[in-house]
C-alpha cells in the first residue's frame, strides 16, 4: 500500500540538491521556454548512469543542458554524451552550462537537427543509456530507435510519462495523454524489457533491455 504523502514527495524530489551550475542552466532553460527536468528526475538519471557505468549516452532533447549535466555527473570521466536538439539556441545554452561545470569539450557531442533524421545514423547496440525527452508526438519513433541503439543490459529512460497527472486519469483522453499512456503500457508488456514507472518529476519510465 502506498502511503506517500505530498510532503514526503516534495522532500524526496529535492533530496539531492541541484548545484549552482545546474540552477543557472535551469534559469536559462526557463528563459528559452525549454522546460528543464526537476532535481528528482536529474538525480535518478545520475544514479542510472552511475549504476550502468554508462560511457556512451544519447539524449534526445538537449534543452539548456540540465539533464546533460545530471547524466554527465553519473558517467565515468571518459564517458561521452551525444545530445540532439532541433534548436541551436538550446544547444548554445547547454554548451555554456557544460563549460561552467568544467566539462571537457571532448565529452559532449552536440548535434543540431531533427532527431528522427539523426538517430538512424547511430549504430545498433552502441550505447549504454538513452534519454528520451523531445517532442511528445514523436515518442514512439524515438523509443523504437532508442531500443535499437542501446546495448543489451542498457537503459532507455523516457521522461514526462505521467504528463501533468493526466496519464493516471482515465477520463483524460487528449492525444498526448493517450499516446503516452499507450506507449508505457506497450513497453511494460514487452518480454525483452524490464520496466518500471518512477513517480519522479513528471514521471520517468525506465526500461532495461534484457541480454
Amino acid at each position: 500500500m502506498n502511503t506517500l504523502k505530498p510532503a514526503s514527495q516534495s522532500y524526496a524530489e529535492d533530496f539531492v540538491p541541484e548545484s549552482e551550475v545546474i540552477r543557472a542552466a535551469r534559469e536559462r532553460g526557463e528563459q528559452l521556454g525549454a522546460t528543464p527536468i526537476g532535481a528528482g528526475t536529474g538525480a535518478t538519471l545520475q544514479v542510472l548512469a552511475a549504476a550502468n557505468a554508462a560511457r556512451t549516452v544519447v539524449e534526445i532533447g538537449t534543452g539548456a543542458g540540465v539533464s546533460g549535466l545530471w547524466l554527465l555527473s553519473g558517467m565515468p570521466e571518459d564517458g561521452i554524451l551525444t545530445t540532439i536538439d532541433l534548436k541551436a539556441e538550446h544547444q548554445r545554452a547547454a554548451k555554456q552550462a557544460y563549460t561552467a561545470a568544467g566539462i571537457a569539450p571532448a565529452r559532449t557531442r552536440t548535434i543540431t537537427g531533427n532527431a528522427l533524421e539523426v538517430l538512424p545514423r547511430l549504430a545498433d547496440g552502441a550505447y549504454d543509456l538513452v534519454l528520451v525527452d523531445g517532442a511528445k508526438s514523436q515518442y514512439p519513433a524515438y523509443v523504437e530507435h532508442a531500443l535499437r541503439i542501446v546495448r543489451p543490459g542498457g537503459v532507455v529512460a523516457i521522461d514526462n510519462v505521467l504528463w501533468h497527472d493526466k496519464v493516471a486519469d482515465p477520463a483524460a483522453r487528449d492525444d498526448t495523454t493517450v499516446l503516452l499512456r499507450d506507449l508505457s503500457k506497450q513497453l511494460r508488456e514487452r518480454d525483452d524489457l524490464a520496466t518500471a514507472l518512477l513517480p519522479v518529476g513528471d514521471g520517468l519510465l525506465v526500461c532495461v533491455k534484457r541480454a
